[in-house]
């Protein structure tokens, strides 16, 4: 994985947590708005819709660079618009972050051991 698949991965892993605690913030700020005279709902409202927009543009930054099949992007966008899905999504882009950075030290690392042989290979010819 390049850095800048890894970037974008990262960058909606880090705003998906965030984007799942407005969106029940402002559920909250919904029920408090009828049942009693808080009204924090402007606020939170515009919170919670950045935070949901960063998402969508991360999103869409990490599908374009990892080149997800279109249902796991579809499982990304409609974590999204779900109250806890953030979370899961957090947890799942974790998951496959820690996965693609074993694979690619697995790879370097067997890369490396291979130059090491094709070395002493070519000073044990000499």
């Amino acid at each position: 994985m390049d850095f800048k698949t890894a970037s974008a991965l990262r960058r909606l892993r880090l705003v998906s947590a965030p984007e799942a605690v407005s969106f029940l913030l402002l559920l909250v700020c919904s029920v408090l708005k009828r049942t009693t005279d808080f009204n924090a709902v402007p606020v939170m409202g515009m919170i919670h819709g950045i935070l949901f927009i960063l998402y969508v543009l991360f999103w869409a930054d990490a599908w374009n660079r990892t080149k997800w099949p279109l249902k796991r992007a579809a499982i990304y966008f409609v974590l999204s618009v779900l109250p806890t899905g953030g979370f899961f999504a957090e947890k799942m882009l974790r998951q496959e972050t820690e996965a693609s950075v074993t694979a690619a030290r697995a790879r370097k690392e067997s890369e490396e051991s291979r130059d090491s042989q094709k070395s002493e290979e070519s000073m044990a010819g000499e």
